[in-house]
């Protein structure tokens, strides 16, 4: 698996992203949670906790595909 850290990145581009994966799609968060980004429940959890809390700033994604590693560095996740 590969990872991949990520700052200030827009939430709905990273769904978006995890969406259109051919493998599993992580985000490990700082305090060392490991959330599914392909669970639609995930989406949801991870959506009113970035309303809540102002949003997640930084955060490690890791891809379990090669192929969706080699796309993650090339996706544009950030915010303008």
């Amino acid at each position: 698996m590969e990872s991949v850290r990520i700052r200030n990145f827009d939430f709905n581009k990273l769904m978006d992203f995890a969406a259109g994966a051919k493998g599993s799609v992580f985000l490990q968060t700082d305090e060392k949670d490991t959330l599914n980004l392909h669970s639609r429940l995930t989406g949801l959890v991870m959506l009113s906790g970035a309303l809540e809390n102002g949003g997640i700033r930084e955060a490690t994604v890791v891809c379990a595909n090669e192929e969706d590693a080699s796309r993650l560095s090339q996706a544009n996740l950030y915010k303008r």
